[in-house]
């Protein structure tokens, strides 16, 4: 057989863009393996290329990067997990039959049942222990936690505190912030407040609660995941020397700025260009693997959709209350 199912985004818009359809299944280069897709799932990244949700004063370079009328890649998707249906001649550290996982970045495209990735691409083999599902919501949300929790070289006994935490970030940087040793507080709503506690937060503040406060404690380091908190709270419950992550801020507002300038405290905003160097590695995979495998961290699954049910995916995660990470089911 050699059509396969992919979803395709017809044009910037509404969920209902994403179209499913068939085209023919792609061959493997000779440096590449061709994964028969199980799961992939529906991330921010997906949901802002899709509906072109960027600030107005990136609005030009963002066409003129995505694509102008529609976007240039258009099957989305930028996870994966499945099994190696054929390797390139070249290939040399994987087989067929391998069950892996891995993310596909900025090309997307695993929103298909059949995705060719470069050996030296991230992919990696899938954690023994969990399912298909679970791995494909692994590669973005855990290694994005990963890379600025390492960023912030935490160590054993500092505070830490995440707001965002049950999102698909913040949960994992919940988890590998306690795997690093920190005393972890999450802030989240007060529906999250039960499940933040269960995957390893010591504290939990909800930010619903009118009373809500940071005035009464200093922090190391404030992770923000999802851009919605005072910079001024977090600047005031911020150590001297502590450090402010905000992965979805797009630049450093003046107020940032002049705190960097005024104090010893390190505010770190946007993926710093180091990070594309990062994020095509497969060490974050390995490491989170090993991770998996030992149990000390698991991936916060909120919602499987089928194939057929992407536009109800998206519709779903555009809401903005998704609890950890959302999976399409690819077979």
């Amino acid at each position: 057989m050699n059509k396969m199912k992919v979803i395709i985004c017809t044009k910037y818009g509404s969920p209902e863009v994403l179209k499913l359809v068939e085209i023919e299944k792609p061959i493997p280069k000779e440096n590449e393996i061709l994964v028969k897709n199980i799961a992939t799932s529906v991330s921010k990244a997906d949901t802002r290329v899709r509906s072109f949700s960027v600030p107005l004063a990136f609005w030009i370079p963002g066409r003129l990067a995505l694509g102008i009328m529609k976007p240039r890649k258009n099957i989305l998707g930028g996870e994966f997990a499945g099994k190696i249906e054929l390797v390139g001649s070249d290939v040399k550290n994987f087989k067929q039959g391998d069950e892996v996982f891995g993310a596909t970045g900025m090309e997307f495209g695993t929103y298909a049942q059949y995705v060719c990735i470069p050996e030296d691409g991230v992919v990696a083999i899938k954690p023994t222990n969990i399912d298909f599902q679970k791995a494909a919501a692994i590669p973005i949300g855990a290694r994005t936690a990963l890379y600025y929790l390492r960023k912030a070289n935490i160590k054993k006994g500092q505070k830490v505190l995440i707001y965002g935490a049950s999102g698909s970030v913040g949960s994992y940087a919940v988890q590998i912030a306690k795997t690093l040793g920190a005393e972890v507080t999450a802030i989240c709503s007060s529906t999250n407040i039960t499940l933040m506690k269960s995957i390893g937060a010591d504290y939990v503040i909800d930010y619903t609660d009118k009373y809500f406060s940071l005035k009464h404690n200093t922090y190391d380091v404030i992770f923000e995941a999802v851009n919605k908190s005072s910079f001024f709270k977090c600047s005031k419950a911020l150590k001297d020397k502590g450090i402010y992550l905000n992965i979805a801020a797009t630049m450093k507002t003046l107020a940032m700025i002049w705190i960097s300038i005024i104090s010893k405290k390190k505010i770190i905003v946007a993926p710093p260009a180091e990070h594309t160097d990062y994020i095509t590695k497969s060490e974050p995979l390995n490491f989170l693997k090993k991770l998996v495998e030992e149990g000390k961290i698991s991936p916060l699954i909120d919602k499987e959709f089928g194939i057929e049910q992407i536009i109800k995916a998206h519709q779903y995660v555009d809401k903005g209350h998704k609890k950890g990470n959302v999976v399409i089911r690819m077979n």
